[in-house]
């Protein structure tokens, strides 16, 4: 970086003046006066809220569409803009910013929950820099002080006014943006790459669990255990205060082997006292109910289920392998999805019993193991690799993503210029 510190000694010696927002131009809201059915069928390019939160440089190519009238006045978008989230549940996700990084070559409409700044001259400033600066741990924090509420919070435009921001030489922001750009475009290639790898992960657990030689659909009551737990009550300390066994719900089931969000823990009296069910090593957990419904995990160790998790385990692990159960399990997600339609969705043990699963080879017990042992060692090698946070791709993209937050936070850190009034 030694480029960039010969730039900052030449055209900065003496720091960096920081300056107030409100100084350098305005903030405007997004679109106003729509009802629900302006946003089906449109004839314009719509910014969601998601594309503001999610991008730190603006998709200006959205498939989102608004209907605009040809007398309408909206404000559009403009290259150089930066657009925040309005609100959200905590002061620290409030005010997540977007900058217009791109030329729009057509009109950009802006959600009603979120607004943007607009700079009086952008001469002066590289839009490439301000991507990385807004969302630098600095400006977070002062942003985040912005936001006023008590079960949900609003950033005041006021207070972001007031939010002082470092303006270097154009040169030095370039030169940020060119080190910062090569973090992210790294990052960039590898959760391309795991995209990738997660589709070539379905395809092939599709492949080796449709079977079209010797094969025999078996319920899962035939085969296996299947139980639900429960909840010990909450009034109850003794239940939970210092307790050592593992208790899940179902936010565990992410249709990953892995296990990693163990944050509840109850007592041997809550276990003896409750419904909570202790399921042994190996088993394979099944939501039955809401947003996860049908989605499983594998279970690595002994824990306890809530009311809200199938457990589901071989009765005979000498002919069955529990790891090719869980592979075969995350195959019936669709008819989990089936009992939602229209109604809240939610299944009861009976139904998962009556689940089929294709066992190979039904009448050669050794044979029938061993094609069930390839299968789950080749599924694990791809399960390894697009979910392990430990050492599979999604953890080489958390240590590069550390390391550009890293950086970021280091190079938008200037000495504060003294500047005389």
């Amino acid at each position: 970086m030694s480029k960039l510190d010969d730039l900052i000694d030449e055209l900065c010696p003496n720091g960096v003046e920081y300056i107030v927002l409100g100084e350098l131009g305005k903030f405007y809201g997004g679109l106003t006066g729509k009802s629900k059915d302006d946003f089906t069928d449109g004839n314009a390019a719509f910014i969601t809220y998601k594309n503001v939160y999610s991008n730190p440089a603006l998709d200006i190519d959205p498939e989102d569409t608004v209907k605009i009238g040809e007398d309408e006045n909206q404000r559009t978008l403009e290259y150089g803009d930066v657009v925040f989230t309005g609100s959200s549940e905590t002061p620290n996700e409030c005010g997540f910013s977007a900058v217009v990084t791109k030329i729009p070559e057509k009109a950009l409409y802006l959600n009603s929950f979120c607004f943007f700044f607009r700079f009086y001259d952008i001469s002066g400033v590289e839009p490439d820099f301000l991507k990385h600066l807004f969302r630098s741990h600095s400006l977070r924090r002062q942003i985040g002080k912005t936001a006023n509420g008590v079960t949900r919070f609003n950033v005041s435009k006021e207070k972001m006014a007031k939010i002082q921001i470092p303006l270097p030489p154009l040169p030095v922001q370039s030169e940020i943006v060119r080190i910062l750009d090569n973090f992210t475009e790294l990052t960039a290639e590898l959760t391309a790459e795991l995209t990738d790898r997660k589709k070539q992960y379905e395809y092939y657990k599709k492949s080796l669990l449709t079977f079209e030689g010797e094969f025999e659909l078996k319920q899962l009551g035939e085969i296996c255990s299947v139980q639900a737990g429960g909840t010990p009550s909450k009034n109850e300390i003794d239940y939970w205060q210092n307790g050592t066994i593992k208790w899940l719900g179902s936010t565990v089931c992410k249709n990953q082997k892995t296990v990693d969000e163990i944050t509840n823990y109850i007592t041997e009296l809550g276990l003896k006292k409750s419904s909570a069910r202790l399921m042994q090593k190996d088993s394979t957990l099944i939501a039955l109910v809401g947003a996860t419904i049908g989605k499983v995990a594998f279970l690595p160790f002994e824990a306890t289920i809530n009311q809200n998790i199938a457990g589901v385990y071989p009765l005979d692990d000498k002919k069955v392998l529990p790891s090719y159960i869980y592979y075969a399990c995350t195959m019936l997600y669709s008819k989990f999805l089936d009992l939602g339609k229209g109604k809240l969705a939610m299944a009861n043990l009976s139904f998962v019993r009556s689940l089929e699963i294709p066992i190979p080879y039904p009448n050669d017990t050794d044979k029938s193991l061993l094609e069930q042992q390839r299968i789950v060692d080749i599924l694990d090698r791809f399960d390894t690799l697009c979910n392990d946070i430990s050492k599979g791709l999604p953890s080489e993209i958390d240590e590069r993503q550390k390391q550009y937050e890293y950086y970021r936070d280091k190079l938008l850190t200037f000495e504060k210029l003294d500047v005389e009034v």
